[in-house]
């Protein structure tokens, strides 16, 4: 059984406690046996709503075979440089200075 994802959980939670809330409005019950009762379907029926929720399935990415890079074509000059890219240096909380 997979984990319940977050939409499952919050309209489940939702669920519990408004339908709780609703039947003991409607109801008028004051004993603790009806209190109970309600308490358990107001579970029961978040627990289905959660269960019942349509899960969106991930897409599975396939990769294809990588394709090798083509070697460089040859210079006239012979003596052609390989650049190779910095790291990009950013204002984030890393490169500041003092407090």
């Amino acid at each position: 059984m997979q984990r319940p994802n977050a939409a499952q959980l919050a309209y489940g939670s939702a669920t519990v406690a408004l339908a709780t809330v609703a039947l003991l409005l409607l109801s008028r019950t004051t004993t603790t046996l009806g209190i109970a009762v309600i308490c358990a379907a107001g579970l029961l029926l978040g627990v289905l709503v959660a269960v019942t929720m349509p899960v969106r399935a991930r897409p599975v990415k396939t990769s294809a075979a990588p394709v090798p890079a083509a070697p460089p074509a040859p210079s006239s000059l012979g003596n052609e440089e390989i650049r190779i890219p910095a790291a990009r240096v950013g204002a984030g909380a890393d490169t500041r200075i003092g407090s």
